[in-house]
């Protein structure tokens, strides 16, 4: 964990502060486990490469060495969809698309690598799986609705591309619910075991759609500006190349990454989920959307 969480010390839960990059301290925090699940790692579309490459490759190799030296017998990871995205549109793939080839930005990137680690780890002695949960959101989400209520508010939002790409999301209660269930399978299922899994509402939603409902929640214009993918597409470039010759570390406006995200469909086929891990969400979108709204 990276600080101490005073809600989870109420309830009596064990905690240990620890560097993904200290062996020693990540190996130490396995003794004593039955499951690990690794939902730790170094997220964004920006950023020096050896950073993501340390907290989640190397990182990734210090949870196995710790399940190993302790004989932690199962290991669920928390992976990306977007270790298969190049910026291509996704309408519905599965878990047989094969890895990117051609990565966008160093995140994806780092978590295929540890993606592959992990699935490459399963034997007899320790199970592994791999989960792909997209877009998680929620009550007290500090990543994805923040980013996206900031933007609007300093009138920096533009739709980008023709508005009727299909996205994915996952309400964080059934995220957290797939780590169950896979942890749960690891166990009884010998099949799931180094296998990968894509994890959503099964719910597709227009994406700008969706984001003028969330907009709507904080009272806030829907975007009325718009730009076209290949627009964004050459200003991220630029700016990309402009922050990296510059050596600027803050993250650019726009970038290849989020432009493709935003402009491109990709949702998912999750019925290797349903049908191995007994995965249904169990918060729907409009109940996920309601619960949202309270709290915001």
């Amino acid at each position: 964990m990276r600080r101490e969480d005073a809600a989870l010390r109420a309830l009596g839960v064990e905690q240990h502060l620890a560097d993904l990059r200290d062996s020693a301290g990540v190996v130490a925090a396995c003794r004593g486990i039955e499951v690990v699940q690794h939902v730790a790692g170094l997220a964004g579309i920006w950023g020096a490469w050896r950073d993501f490459h340390d907290i989640n490759v190397l990182g990734t190799q210090h949870v196995l060495a710790g399940c190993r030296q302790h004989g932690v017998g199962r290991l669920v990871l928390t992976s990306s969809p977007s270790v298969t995205f190049d910026g291509s549109a996704q309408n519905g793939i599965d878990e047989s698309a094969p890895y990117s080839t051609r990565w966008l930005c160093h995140y994806p990137h780092s978590k295929a690598l540890a993606e592959q680690q992990v699935l490459a780890a399963a034997d007899a002695s320790l199970k592994t799986c791999a989960l792909r949960p997209h877009l998680i959101w929620g009550p007290r989400d500090q990543h994805l609705i923040p980013r996206l209520l900031a933007r609007a508010k300093q009138g920096q939002l533009r739709r980008i591309g023709a508005g009727d790409n299909r996205i994915d999301t996952v309400y964080v209660e059934n995220a957290a619910y797939a780590q169950l269930l896979a942890a749960d399978a690891l166990a009884t299922h010998p099949e799931v075991s180094g296998r990968a899994y894509f994890i959503s509402q099964d719910e597709p939603v227009n994406c700008w759609d969706w984001i003028d409902e969330l907009l709507a929640l904080a009272n806030l214009e829907p975007v009325r500006k718009s730009l076209s993918l290949r627009a964004a597409w050459n200003i991220g470039a630029t700016l990309e190349a402009i922050h990296a010759t510059l050596r600027i570390r803050r993250e650019p406006r726009m970038t290849r990454f989020l432009a493709a995200q935003l402009g491109v469909s990709h949702y998912f086929n999750i019925a290797r989920a349903k049908n191995e891990l007994g995965y249904r969400p169990r918060v729907s979108l409009a109940e996920g959307m309601q619960r949202l709204a309270t709290n915001m």
